[in-house]
């Protein structure tokens, strides 16, 4: 593994831009090293990782955790702390996080490696091809390399530090209250107190360095209300079927508009050039793989939706390729949409989906 006398040196990490955040893409020599660190470090801290934390984890998911706060909401938790931590991954302190690491790890050439990490150099290139490195991490002491192997490793370690104080100081059994983590994202699912839970976990994170943010965590009281959590909306739901309302789960407004966004942008005037197999089989791993995450609860609503919205684009699309004039009914039904060109079919998918027929 090499340490401080192997004269291992991280090199700069490359720097990309995406729209909701930074992400570091170390070297190809950092990957290599940062990998075998983990398949060392991860089994000695997986058993400390506690089991509310469901993110990055071998045999847990975010569908695990969307279930487990299912079971909460409809076990009497109706008062629900919907919390969100502004910048975690950029916040985590680094001493704090090192003393976290040194509870299991004694080995000074691995600690320091892990150091070395966190405080290497970003290189950022912009539209001109100049570079420049910031080193904000070593500066401010502080902040995990998002895109680097290590990285949730190290997020969910520290995580752990709040779950964790969150039961030996006793505010799970004195309001009833439960926490659901995944990554940065967390919900506390509350008998009573919610309000006081959230007052609690808000000077919790401030003693942990971290930053609650307040225009987006709230106090959610269920039926009443809802509430989001890893492109779920939590609340109540009306069974046509059984004809009875029930709390329940439904894909997010924001991940429906999300999926026909991306669906627009593939049938766009740029891509007519493209084969109609090729761009069928392009949509249907969009829409096979956005189906095979949202398929908890009530989702034939959501599911209708997009798939009439991907028939539209690609009659649209099929119209613009061919010359036809729009809208391109009767060259294109709907019928050989999924017949002929091979659209897959949301909606024939929903039978035999967990909860779906609630």
């Amino acid at each position: 593994m090499g340490g401080k006398d192997a004269g291992f040196q991280p090199n700069p990490k490359a720097y990309c831009i995406h729209v909701q955040f930074a992400l570091t893409v170390p070297t190809i020599r950092d990957r290599v090293v940062q990998t075998a660190a983990v398949l060392v470090l991860e089994p000695i801290f997986e058993a400390d990782l506690q089991p509310e934390q469901y993110a990055y984890r071998a045999d847990r998911s975010a569908l695990d955790a969307v279930q487990h706060v299912h079971r909460l909401i409809n076990t009497g938790h109706g008062q629900i702390v919907d919390a969100d931590l502004s910048s975690y991954f950029d916040s985590v302190p680094h001493a704090q996080l090192i003393k976290s690491v040194a509870r299991r790890i004694v080995d000074g050439a691995m600690l320091h490696l892990i150091k070395m990490w966190l405080e290497a150099p970003v290189e950022e290139t912009d539209e001109r091809g100049n570079k420049r490195r910031s080193t904000r991490n070593r500066d401010e002491g502080r902040g995990t390399p998002q895109g680097s192997p290590i990285s949730p490793l190290l997020s969910n370690l520290y995580m752990r530090r709040f779950v964790l104080g969150w039961k030996k100081l006793g505010h799970e059994k004195r309001w009833k209250a439960y926490i659901v983590n995944y990554a940065d994202d967390l919900v506390i699912g509350c008998r009573a107190g919610a309000e006081q839970a959230l007052a609690e976990m808000r000077a919790m994170m401030s003693k942990r360095k971290l930053t609650v943010n307040e225009t987006k965590t709230r106090v959610c009281y269920l039926p009443e209300e809802k509430f989001d959590f890893l492109g779920y909306t939590f609340g109540r739901c009306y069974s046509m079927r059984r004809r009875r309302l029930y709390l329940g789960t439904v894909p997010s407004k924001k991940r429906v508009q999300r999926i026909c966004r991306a669906i627009s942008d593939q049938t766009g005037r740029d891509t007519v050039r493209l084969d109609p197999k090729t761009l069928v089989e392009t949509l249907n791993r969009m829409l096979i793989g956005w189906a095979n995450y949202f398929c908890l609860g009530a989702v034939s609503k959501a599911y209708s939706a997009v798939d009439m919205h991907a028939r539209r684009r690609l009659r649209r699309w099929l119209c613009d390729k061919h010359n036809e004039p729009r809208p391109g009914y009767k060259r294109f039904p709907e019928a050989s949409l999924h017949s002929v060109y091979g659209l897959v079919q949301l909606p024939h998918r929903t039978a035999s989906l967990p909860w779906a027929k609630a």
